[in-house]
């Protein structure tokens, strides 16, 4: 099972590092290396989110996630966009941001330094909505029940979500502009844009997730109307079918995950920066650790770990808040990658703990019956 998944990715971490050492020695091996461990332990909650939405889809958009979502997610995400980047900031062709790419990556290092801002205030919307409409969402399954008890309640006024997120975006870009004002001049400019780009990632999520919703709920009512056959069906003594995401739903589903993929992706593509400014190198490991991910997506559905383990969606959408928080707070203040990493990484290991001596206690109490 575990060879069936993640083959390719073992098969492409070989020939990518074998490129390395031919591109640029054993230096360039060891960068490789370290930038693929980056993406891994930056994006392990985002393995676990898909894994929730991908289980979803049929067997065919799960290979297309697998096939044409891995194309989009390296060459798209983790080539093209830090060079479209430097595009639209520095307001240059595309031809001469990639000559800039790798004639003079210092000065391209900067130009995407600079673009920061903007790309922390999208990534960071977007994400943050995700965290508040799961926390806002009342659910049978609770992990900290203290907390998401009241917020359920709260969840029930409309909008809510919208209107915390617009609130945080002010104070961020405020806070920019304030800091910006203390340090020599008010840069009314860069402040438009982080509003422009918070504004662009919240309508992206709500565009983006309510097609995905929409198609969902229309399946679920076709789901309904199909029930008394199925129930039929299986009285027969015929298997029940479980009725997966096709055709519109699928496809917006997809999109959604690609979206959110590309949110997960810019912390990645922003920390790659403190490690090399070679976007060769850059692309070839946060490339191979993007393909990882996908892998690890897929092996959550196919093992059910998320049926087993039921705080883990959990872990990852609160790992998914705390990342939105250092992206926003990031626009201004400088954060290590490493804490950025290690916050996931204890979230998502707190709530598989959790679901392991949920699990055993469930086990402890049908064995007394």
């Amino acid at each position: 099972m575990i060879l069936k998944t993640f083959g390719w990715s073992f098969a492409i971490t070989v020939l990518g590092l074998i490129g390395a050492v031919f591109y640029g020695g054993w230096t360039a091996f060891g960068v490789v290396a370290i930038l693929v461990v980056l993406e891994i332990s930056l994006s392990f909650d985002n393995a676990v989110v898909n894994a929730g939405i991908l289980k979803k889809m049929s067997s065919f958009w799960q290979t297309i996630f697998l096939t044409v979502g891995v194309l989009i997610a390296v060459f798209g995400m983790r080539l093209v966009f830090p060079v479209a980047i430097v595009a639209i900031s520095a307001k240059m062709g595309p031809v001469k941001a990639v000559d800039l790419a790798v004639n003079q990556p210092d000065r391209y290092q900067q130009l995407v330094t600079d673009a920061h801002p903007s790309i922390a205030a999208f990534g960071g919307m977007f994400l943050l909505m995700i965290f508040l409409d799961f926390i806002f969402e009342e659910r049978d399954i609770k992990w900290l029940g203290w907390l998401e008890r009241p917020l359920a309640k709260l969840g029930k006024v409309d909008m809510l979500s919208v209107c915390i997120a617009l609130v945080v975006l002010l104070v961020a870009s405020m806070t920019f502009a304030v800091h910006a004002h203390q340090h020599g001049g008010v840069h009314a400019d860069k402040q438009e844009t982080v509003l422009l780009a918070g504004v662009a990632g919240l309508i992206t999520y709500l565009v983006v997730g309510g097609l995905s919703s929409f198609f969902e709920n229309r399946l679920e009512e076709e789901e309904e109307r199909e029930n008394e056959a199925e129930e039929r069906a299986a009285r027969g003594g015929k298997p029940k079918s479980a009725v997966v995401l096709t055709g519109k739903a699928a496809f917006f589903m997809f999109l959604y995950l690609e979206v959110l993929d590309a949110s997960f992706s810019f912390d990645g593509v922003i920390g790659a920066f403190a490690i090399t400014n070679d976007i060769v190198l850059m692309a070839l490991g946060l490339g191979i650790g993007a393909l990882y991910v996908r892998s690890l997506t897929v092996y959550l559905v196919r093992q059910g770990t998320l049926d087993d383990y039921v705080y883990l969606e959990h872990g990852a959408h609160y790992a998914i808040g705390a990342l939105a928080v250092i992206l926003l707070v990031t626009i201004q203040y400088e954060i290590n990658e490493v804490i950025t990493g290690l916050v996931g990484v204890v979230l998502i290991a707190s709530s598989f703990a959790s679901s392991v001596r949920r699990n055993k206690a469930i086990e402890a109490a049908e064995l007394k019956t």
